[in-house]
């Protein structure tokens, strides 16, 4: 917190993550109450992973060409568009769920370039010492805005969904200007490497000849592919715990208590033993309490599930991000972000749409119940497969040059 930049961006980031939670809460709240189709909330991860992942690897790229503070600015600026679109939508009182997935595509598509220089950036504002605690510290500070974002927009949607997104876009311009007035952070000019398909691809290259990243990595799609429950929490609100939309928002606010916690205690000590073991086994615990919360009809112990659920996948977050961040140089840590974002963001969108799908088959409780089953599977699975990471006990040495085998 010495540095001025990174208090910038901390707070940038805070008002940001808190408009995106309010956003997700009230299109998901909106598009459930037009259409009463679980399918329908798969279809809103769906309609911004498309876009994400067409866009993601160009906009990584972009993250190493350009400079990334003002890619950041640029894209909140097209957030803004996005809630001021979807408040001008309720307003109009259009009770046709297309133009919502379609304004949902373009906040994908903003995603998209955001993600990679945001991940990127935050090595450039601190000094390398500081990185661990920056990490944790930004975790904790972004679980702050998860908790409060979804509160938030839930008391506001008892006004109407535009109430929240009028109020996610006001935020989401404070978070601009703050960006714009970050002064550090640029990297020392090594020169723009032209665009081409080669280059494109550096980032994947590089994951595939670091085990321990792309096993982490990896882990993180599959985990939460089958363990999206919250694209589910509108119909648990709504049909299994009948809580209205002010219980929705302190559901979707209940992991983030847990990670929160989490990440408050990781960045008050030094972790760095078991690395391997305390992913998988976070990964597991996901899992567990991804069942729990599908079998419980008590809104206390859905609750209490949540929050293990938040806490442990804030270890697996931490873990992951550190060991890519520390694995890869500065020049290609835009492209590697972006492929990071990939893995993270398909399992998010993804798994909404997989969850939604589900739901629509097997009933909400018995989709909920798969996945975490599928989750606790994919921890055991990919502890077999990449021994080295399971046996991995410290972070890696930071990186200082790139080393891809061609082709």
């Amino acid at each position: 917190m010495a540095h001025v930049d990174f208090r910038r961006y901390l707070v940038a980031r805070f008002v940001v993550a808190m408009a995106s939670q309010m956003l997700i809460v009230a299109v998901g709240f909106q598009v459930y109450d037009v259409t009463g189709d679980p399918l329908f909330l798969g279809l809103v991860g769906l309609s911004q992973f498309l876009p994400f992942i067409l866009l993601v690897l160009p906009a990584g790229h972009a993250a190493d060409a350009y400079d990334r503070r003002r890619i950041l600015a640029g894209t909140n600026a097209v957030l803004v568009v996005v809630a001021l679109s979807l408040a001008g939508i309720s307003l109009a009182g259009v009770t046709d769920a297309t133009p919502i997935l379609a304004i949902m595509a373009l906040y994908g598509a903003a995603r998209a370039f955001s993600a990679p220089a945001s991940q990127s950036l935050v090595p450039n504002l601190v000094p390398e010492g500081d990185f661990g605690n920056a990490v944790a510290l930004s975790s904790s500070t972004l679980e702050v805005a998860v908790i409060s974002g979804p509160a938030i927009g839930g008391v506001l949607l008892l006004a109407g969904p535009a109430a929240a997104y009028l109020a996610a876009g006001a935020l989401l311009l404070v978070g601009m200007i703050l960006l714009l007035l970050l002064r550090g952070g640029a990297r020392a000019d090594t020169g723009r490497e032209p665009f081409s398909v080669e280059s494109l691809l550096s980032g994947v290259r590089f994951v595939r000849t670091r085990p321990l990243v792309l096993g982490s990595i990896s882990l993180d799609l599959f985990a939460v592919l089958f363990g999206g429950a919250v694209a589910l929490l509108p119909i648990y609100a709504a049909d299994i715990l009948h809580v209205g939309p002010d219980g929705l928002g302190l559901l979707r606010a209940a992991p983030a208590v847990g990670a929160m916690a989490s990440a408050s205690f990781l960045s008050a000590r030094t972790f760095n033993g078991n690395v391997g073991r305390w992913l998988f086994g976070a990964v597991a615990a996901f899992g567990v309490g991804t069942i729990v919360f599908a079998l419980s009809t008590s809104f206390v112990l859905s609750l209490a599930a949540l929050v293990a659920m938040g806490a442990t996948d804030m270890l697996s977050v931490y873990i992951r991000h550190l060991l890519v961040q520390l694995a890869t140089p500065d020049v290609i840590r835009g492209r590697v972000s972006a492929v990071n974002s990939v893995f993270i963001n398909a399992s998010n969108e993804l798994g909404e749409f997989e969850s939604g799908l589900t739901a629509s088959w097997w009933g909400t409780v018995g989709a909920t119940v798969v996945g975490g089953v599928a989750t606790i599977g994919v921890a055991i699975t990919w502890a077999l497969l990449f021994p080295v990471l399971r046996r991995l006990d410290r972070f890696p040495e930071a990186e200082r040059e790139v080393a891809v085998e061609p082709g």
